[in-house]
């Protein structure tokens, strides 16, 4: 009788927490990402954040949707990969609209100190007169030689390059998108006519979450190559691993597809390794090298 007077109310508790825990994993992978773009936004220097980043993780999610149509998974997981999509598409939509402009202000900043330093030289060589009109002719001709240098854009850099230097560090975002379109379409038509086949489709999956799952070892490996975690946040890593852990216990608990549990697994170890890193390397910090400038990565959840 008590039992049946519970029901009313485990019922819809039970749906409450089921739908708290879909909405977690549909949104709980951007959240890392909303402290990073609004950073970026109000110091306008992208530097800490990689979009290689970005790279993996529209390749993983995309491969993750097409998986869906060959096995069906749960729909959290389908809308995870659809808002992380867009997600990486506005981070990469920043990150290139910051560096295009930094690099347009670097060449100002240089042209305005090289002009200056002529214009110094031949205020100094003022006590001869002759010298100082050729200086300051020479100086304004310069300077009206490279006006139109000055404020132009740095050279563009398109994908249609095929530039492998350059590869994904394009100088306008719809070379990003037009990318990522290329990308689906192809790999959507190779999973068209491959899609009866059941070992083509685990291995599709296995692509997906794996591609995923190694999200963090760019940071690893840069980490150990500068002894440093410089521009990486602590409070994000701290992020990654707790949501990685709800991650892995979501997939256990609700029967996913082996490869998400593996995903989850790996990247909590990932997570913890980074962790360890930035421990050690607070311990023991490297004395500053003279201004080298190197990106920082970031992982997703």
């Amino acid at each position: 009788m008590e039992a049946d007077g519970l029901d009313w109310l485990l019922g819809p508790l039970h749906q409450l927490v089921s739908w708290g825990a879909a909405g977690a994993m549909v949104f709980g992978g951007v959240v890392p990402y909303v402290p990073q773009y609004r950073d970026i936004r109000r110091t306008q220097n992208a530097e800490g954040f990689s979009t290689y980043v970005c790279l993996v993780l529209l390749v993983a999610n995309i491969l993750r949707i097409l998986f869906w149509f060959g096995r069906h998974f749960e729909s959290p997981l389908l809308w995870q990969s659809i808002v992380m999509i867009l997600t990486m598409l506005l981070m990469l939509k920043l990150c290139t609209e910051v560096r295009v402009a930094n690099e347009l202000n670097v060449k100002r900043r240089f042209f305005a100190g090289a002009q200056g330093g002529l214009e110094g030289t031949a205020a100094d060589q003022c006590s001869n007169q002759p010298v100082c009109l050729f200086l300051l002719f020479l100086s304004f001709t310069v300077a009206a030689d490279n006006k139109d240098e000055e404020i132009k854009a740095p050279p563009r850099r398109s994908y249609l390059d095929f530039e492998p230097h350059h590869f994904w560090r394009w100088s306008s975002f719809g070379d990003y998108v037009q990318c990522v379109l290329v990308f689906t379409g192809v790999a959507g038509y190779v999973t068209y006519l491959s899609i009866d086949s059941a070992l083509f489709v685990e291995t599709l999956g296995f692509l997906a979450v794996l591609t995923e799952a190694m999200l963090g070892v760019p940071q690893l490996y840069r980490n150990y190559r500068h002894r440093s975690t410089e521009g990486m946040s602590i409070k994000m890593v701290l992020m990654w691993t707790s949501g990685d852990t709800f991650k892995t216990a979501y997939f256990l608990l609700n029967g996913a597809p082996l490869q998400f549990s593996v995903c989850g697994l790996l990247q909590v170890l990932v997570d913890l390794a980074i962790l360890g890193q930035a421990c050690a390397f607070a311990r023991h910090p490297q004395k500053p090298a003279p201004h080298v400038a190197h990106p920082a990565s970031a992982k997703a959840l």
